[in-house]
C-alpha cells in the first residue's frame, strides 16, 4: 500500500468522493445524491421484469422539495402517442407506430412509498413517461429520505436502444428513476429516441435474477452469483458514482476478459461479450477496449472504475450506445468498424459518464467532445492509411461521409448552431452538427491554444467536473482559467450558422461522369457521352458537359447537345441556374434558363419522302423555396415563375387554285405560356400530402388547377394514395370557335394527357404524336388523371373547355392475394380507381352520367418512374367506345396504358437519402 500524504489523501476524497465536495465548483452549485438498491427478475417467456427498488435520496440543494419528478421510460413505448412515438415519425419511421400490440412496452404496478408512508404519484400532462411523486413531508437541505416501490416492465422490442430481439434483451431504461434538479431547476424528460439523457450520480446493487440458460453483463462489477436452482440465477453487480444502470442477457454469449493496468498502476477488469456470428470480427476486441481506455485516460484523466466491457447486441439502429462501464455495439462489419466504434462508445463513460452534462440540451458536450477525442484516436492509430484497394466508383465517392453532408448541409443552408437542443436538430444535422462540427470546433481551439495548454485545460475540465453536471459556461471557464484566454470569440462560434473556416478558393478540374470526392477543393466540369431515344429522332448520340455534383455550386449548368440518326438534325437540351441562399425566410432563389430541341411528329408524303416536324423551347425561370421554423419538419414550400417560348413545325395543306395541286408546307409557328406555380408539401412519414396550385396564361386563355395529393398509410406497409384535381378554363375575351379550336391542346382533359396534350414539352414521350402502337399508349398523369383513352374521337370522352373535377385512388394489392409475390423480383401490384365529373355532363344533351369512373391494375416499376395501366372495369360511355373502335380480339392490349415520369426523378428520394 502507498504512503499517502494529506495532500495526496485530499486529492483521492475529490476523485473518489466527489458528491458530497460541491464548494469547489461554485457557491451555487450543488447536486443531489441518489443511491439504488434493486432487485429485479427476468421472465423471458412473457417478456417481462418484475423489480422492487429502494432508492436514498438526499437532497443537497438550498431548497426544500415538495415533490421529486420520476422518469418512467418503459412507458414511451405504451401506445402511438408519446413524444418517443411522434418524434419517430418525425425522424420518417413508421415501424413502432405501427407496431403490434405484443411488441410494445410499458411500466405498472408502482406503489410509491416515501419513509415508508403512500405517496402519491400525479402524471405529467403532456408525456406518460414522466410522473411527479408527491411527497408526504417535504425534504429540507440536506435531508435524506427513503423511497421505494415495486415496478412491473413490459420490455418492448427493440426499437430504440433497449428492448427485445428474437430471445436476445437489452435492459436499458427499465427503471423509475428520479430526474435532475439542479441549479437550474427540474429536468423532467420524456424519453426520446433522438436526444439522451441527463440523470443523478448515485451508488447502485442490483440483483438481477434470470433464467440460467443465459448469460448476463451489467453495468458495474459482478459481486456475487448465485444459483437459485436448476432453472434460475442471480447475478449481484455493484457500481458506485454512476447515473445509469443497463443489462444485457443472451443464451450464446461468449466472453473473453482480461485485465489492464493503468498508469496509476491500478488493475481493471476488460471484457467483451459477443455472439458466435461475431466471433472473427471481435477477435481483438480486448486490444480494442484496452486502447480505447488507455488513450482516454491519457487525454482527459485516469479511467476511475474497476470494469469495463462491451457487448454485441443486435438494437434499433447501427452503431453503438454507451452505459456507465458498459456498453453495447450492433454487429459490425470489419475489425476497423468495430474499434473506432468501441473507441467512441468506451469514450462516452468520460463525456457522458463522468462528465455527466446535459444531453438533451447540450448534445455537443457529450457527443461532440467525444468525436474530437475520436479523431485523434483515428489519427494516432491509423492516420491516414487506405484499408481497401479503391475502384472506379469508389474513388468518385466521398473520402469522409460526415465532411460531404456537413458541406450538403451549409451550402443549402440547412444548418443549424452547435448549441441547438437534442430534439431541434434534424436528423441529419444531429450527425453533422452536434457531432462533426463540434470536432472541428474542438481542433479549431487545440489549433488556437496549442495542442499541451489546450489538453492541460482537458485535464483540468475532468478533475475539476467528473461526477458532476458542468454546463457550456462552467467549460468556457476551465479553459479560460487554465489558458488565461478569453474565449469569447471561440465560444461564440457555438450559436452561430454556417462554416467555421472560410473555405478555400476551389481549382477548376475536369473530370468524367461525375465526382463527389474532394468537391471542397475542385470545381468539377464533367464530361461524358450522352444518348437519347424516341420515336422520330431514334437513337441520338451527343456528348454531355455538366458542372452538377454535391454540394451544387451556385452557378450550375448542364448541356447535351446530340446528333439524331433518325431525323438527321442535331437535338439536345441544356440548361443553366444560378442559386442565391440565405438564412432568411427565403432559404434558396433560383434565377435559371433552359432549352431543348426534339423531333415530336413526322410525315411520309406522296413521294415516300419522310418530312420531320420539330420543337424547340426557352424557358426562363424564377423560383424561391422558403425555409421551415422547424428544422425536423419535412414541408417544402415553393412559389415558381416560367414562361415557356415554344418553336413549333406544323404540317399545312393548301390547294393550288392556279395548278389545281395539293401543296403540303411545313410552316414554323411560335407560341408562349406564362406559368405561376404555388406549391406545399409535406412529405412527413405518416400520412404525407402536398397541393398545387397551377395558373396558366397563354394567348386568349387562362387555365387553373389545384392538385392534392394525400397518402394513407397501411400498417403492414403501402397504402392509400388519393388524389383530388379541379381544374377551371377561362377564354380571355370572347368564346368563338377559332380560339377553341387554337386553344384545344390546353383544355382540361379527363383522361391522362397524351403527347400533343403535354403543351409545355415537359414530360418525356416516346412517340409524342402516335396513334398507333405501344408508344401511343403512354400518357401523362395530370388533369383528371383516368387511365381509359379515347384518343380516336375527335372530342376525346371528358375533355372540356369548362370545369372538371375528378379524384384518383391507388392501393397496394393485398400480398396475400398477390400472384407477382411469387417472382424473384419485387414488383408492386396495385389497384386503381378513377371518379370524375365535368361540365358538359351536366347539360341536358350529355352523352355520358354526370359522373364517369374507371378501375384496374397498376404495375409500378423503378419506384414508381414508370407505371402500367390495365383498366378492368369502367363506365358505360368507355365501353361503347370500345366496342365502336377497337376489335375485340385487341381490346385488351389497346386498352392498356402507360406513364413514364421522369419528371419526377428525385435524387435524394431514390437513394434514400431524404435526411441530406
Amino acid at each position: 500500500m502507498k504512503d499517502y500524504s494529506v495532500k495526496k489523501l485530499f486529492v483521492f476524497l475529490l476523485v473518489y468522493c466527489p458528491i458530497t465536495v460541491f464548494c469547489q465548483s461554485g457557491s451555487n452549485y450543488f447536486q443531489q445524491e441518489v443511491n439504488y438498491k434493486i432487485d429485479v427478475t427476468l421472465n423471458d417467456v412473457d417478456k417481462t421484469l418484475d423489480g422492487f427498488e429502494t432508492i436514498d435520496y438526499t437532497n443537497r440543494s438550498p431548497d426544500t422539495l415538495f415533490y421529486i419528478w420520476f422518469h418512467l421510460w418503459p412507458n414511451a413505448y405504451k401506445n402511438d402517442r408519446t413524444a418517443f412515438s411522434e418524434q419517430l415519425l418525425q425522424l420518417g419511421r413508421t415501424d413502432f407506430y405501427f407496431s403490434e400490440e405484443e411488441q410494445r412496452g410499458y411500466i405498472n404496478r408502482l406503489d410509491f412509498k416515501v419513509n415508508n408512508i403512500s405517496a402519491q404519484l400525479e402524471n405529467h400532462n403532456l408525456y406518460i413517461d414522466v410522473a411527479k411523486l408527491i411527497l408526504p413531508s417535504p425534504i429540507a437541505p440536506g435531508e435524506t429520505i427513503k423511497i421505494t416501490t415495486p415496478f412491473h416492465v413490459k420490455i418492448p422490442f427493440n426499437f430504440s436502444r433497449g428492448g427485445y430481439v428474437d430471445d436476445t434483451y437489452q435492459v436499458t431504461q427499465w427503471y423509475p428513476k428520479p430526474a435532475v434538479y439542479d441549479n437550474k431547476g427540474w429536468h423532467p424528460m420524456p424519453y426520446l429516441d433522438q436526444g439522451e439523457f441527463y440523470s443523478e450520480f448515485g451508488n447502485y446493487t442490483v440483483d438481477i435474477s434470470f433464467p440460467s440458460k443465459y448469460k448476463v453483463a451489467a453495468t458495474g462489477k459482478l459481486q456475487n452469483t448465485k444459483t437459485n436452482n436448476s432453472r434460475s440465477t442471480t447475478h449481484t453487480y455493484v457500481q458506485n458514482n454512476v447515473h445509469d444502470f443497463a443489462w444485457f442477457a443472451n443464451k450464446d454469449f461468449i466472453v473473453k476478459e482480461d485485465t489492464l493496468r493503468l498508469a496509476s498502476g491500478r488493475i481493471i477488469e476488460v471484457k467483451a461479450y459477443y455472439t458466435p456470428e461475431g466471433k472473427q470480427v471481435w477477435k481483438k476486441s480486448i486490444s480494442f477496449l484496452k486502447d480505447a481506455i488507455t488513450t482516454r485516460s491519457k487525454w482527459l484523466g485516469e479511467y476511475p472504475y474497476d470494469v469495463v466491457s462491451a457487448v454485441e447486441a443486435t438494437m434499433g439502429f447501427d452503431g453503438g450506445m454507451e452505459y456507465p462501464t458498459i456498453t453495447s455495439i450492433s454487429p459490425m462489419p470489419d475489425e476497423q468498424s468495430l474499434d473506432l466504434v468501441i473507441e467512441h462508445e468506451v469514450g462516452h463513460n468520460w463525456n457522458y459518464g463522468i462528465l455527466a452534462t446535459n444531453e438533451r440540451d447540450h448534445p455537443w458536450m457529450d457527443e461532440g467532445i467525444n468525436t474530437y477525442f475520436d479523431n485523434r484516436y483515428t489519427q494516432l492509430k491509423y492516420g491516414t492509411e487506405i484499408t481497401a484497394a479503391k475502384g472506379f466508383i469508389e474513388k468518385k465517392l466521398p473520402e469522409d461521409p460526415f465532411n460531404f453532408a456537413y458541406r450538403i448541409a451549409i451550402a443549402e443552408k440547412k444548418d443549424q448552431p452547435i448549441e441547438t437542443k437534442a430534439a431541434d436538430f434534424s436528423p441529419a444535422n444531429s450527425a453533422v452538427i452536434a457531432y462533426y462540427k463540434t470536432g472541428l470546433w474542438m481542433q479549431k481551439i487545440e489549433t488556437y491554444l496549442g495542442k499541451n495548454l489546450f489538453d492541460s485545460c482537458l485535464h483540468e475540465y475532468y478533475n475539476r467536473w467528473k461526477f458532476k453536471h458542468p454546463y457550456p459556461e462552467d467549460f468556457k471557464k476551465i479553459i479560460e482559467d487554465v489558458s488565461l484566454t478569453n474565449m469569447d470569440s471561440l465560444f461564440s462560434l457555438l450559436n452561430k450558422k454556417g462554416p467555421l473556416e472560410i473555405p478555400d478558393k476551389k481549382k477548376i478540374k475536369i473530370d468524367a461522369l461525375f465526382n463527389f470526392s474532394k468537391t471542397d477543393k475542385y470545381n468539377y466540369f464533367f464530361l461524358s457521352p450522352a444518348i437519347g431515344l424516341n420515336y422520330y429522332d431514334k437513337l441520338m448520340i451527343g456528348g454531355l458537359i455538366h458542372n452538377y455534383t454535391l454540394t451544387e455550386p451556385r452557378f450550375h449548368f448542364f448541356a447535351a447537345p446530340m446528333y439524331s440518326t433518325g431525323s438527321k438534325s442535331f437535338t439536345g437540351m441544356a440548361r443553366a441556374g444560378y442559386n442565391f441562399m440565405s438564412y432568411g425566410l427565403i432559404r434558396k432563389a433560383e434565377l435559371s434558363i433552359s432549352g431543348a430541341k426534339f423531333t415530336m411528329d413526322d410525315f411520309t408524303d406522296s413521294t415516300g419522302t419522310k418530312k420531320y416536324m420539330g420543337f424547340t423551347k426557352l424557358v426562363p425561370s424564377a423560383k424561391l423555396i422558403f425555409r421551415n421554423k422547424n428544422a425536423i419538419s419535412q414541408v417544402v414550400k415553393y412559389v415558381q415563375w416560367k414562361t415557356y417560348f415554344i418553336e413549333e413545325t406544323s404540317l399545312s395543306f393548301y390547294r393550288d387554285s392556279v395548278s389545281q395541286q395539293d401543296v403540303l408546307t411545313f410552316p414554323k409557328t411560335k407560341r408562349y405560356l406564362n406559368q405561376l406555380v404555388f406549391s406545399f408539401e409535406n412529405n412527413r412519414a405518416l400520412y404525407p400530402y402536398s397541393a398545387k396550385l397551377v395558373t396558366e396564361q397563354g394567348k386568349d386563355f387562362m387555365r387553373l388547377a389545384l392538385d392534392g395529393n394525400y397518402f394513407f398509410n397501411y400498417a403492414k406497409g403501402g397504402g392509400l394514395s388519393a388524389r383530388i384535381f379541379a381544374g377551371k378554363f377561362l377564354y380571355l375575351g370572347d368564346r368563338t370557335i377559332y380560339k377553341r379550336f387554337a386553344t384545344d391542346r390546353y383544355h382540361l382533359n379527363m383522361t391522362g394527357a397524351n403527347g400533343y396534350e403535354d403543351y409545355t414539352y415537359s414530360n418525356y414521350f416516346v412517340g409524342r404524336n402516335e396513334f398507333e402502337g405501344a408508344s401511343s399508349q403512354q400518357i401523362m398523369i395530370r388533369d383528371g388523371g383516368f387511365k381509359v383513352r379515347t384518343d380516336l374521337l375527335s372530342s376525346k370522352i371528358g375533355k372540356t373547355d369548362d370545369w372538371l373535377v375528378a379524384a384518383n385512388f391507388q392501393t397496394d394489392f393485398p400480398k396475400k392475394l398477390d400472384p407477382l409475390q411469387m417472382l424473384p423480383v419485387k414488383i408492386p401490384l396495385k389497384i386503381f380507381l378513377d371518379i370524375g365529373t365535368y361540365a358538359e355532363a351536366w347539360k341536358k344533351d350529355a352523352t355520358s352520367g354526370k359522373f364517369i369512373y374507371d378501375a384496374g391494375l397498376q404495375l409500378s416499376l423503378l419506384k414508381d418512374l414508370v407505371n402500367i395501366y390495365i383498366p378492368i372495369l369502367y363506365s358505360k360511355v368507355y365501353g361503347n367506345y370500345f366496342k365502336s373502335t377497337i376489335p375485340a380480339n385487341k381490346r385488351f392490349l389497346q386498352n392498356i396504358s402507360f406513364s413514364i415520369d421522369i419528371q419526377k426523378f428525385n435524387l435524394n428520394k431514390f437513394l434514400n437519402l431524404q435526411g441530406y
